[in-house]
């Protein structure tokens, strides 16, 4: 069995940029991922968005992104 890791991120929703993510940390337990939101909650802009904390389980020594990526120009984002 694989080691696993807690990532602990803020996200927000943006209007200009579709989303707004914040690391917040990795932690060994979703125990300590969820003190970490206890901690921060109360912060500028966290406590704005108190339903943007995510916790996501990692295994350690795993890919996580396969794929390749793309990006997109301007024109394709105007239109």
């Amino acid at each position: 069995m694989r080691e696993k890791v807690f990532v602990l991120y803020h996200v927000r929703p943006d209007d200009e940029y579709a989303d707004d993510f914040k690391l917040i940390g990795i932690y060994k337990t979703k125990r300590g991922a969820t003190a970490a939101i206890k901690r921060v909650a109360d912060q500028p802009g966290f406590r704005d968005y108190p339903l943007g904390f995510e916790i996501h389980p990692y295994e350690l020594g795993k890919d996580h992104w396969t794929e390749g990526f793309g990006f997109v120009s301007d024109d394709e984002i105007s239109n």
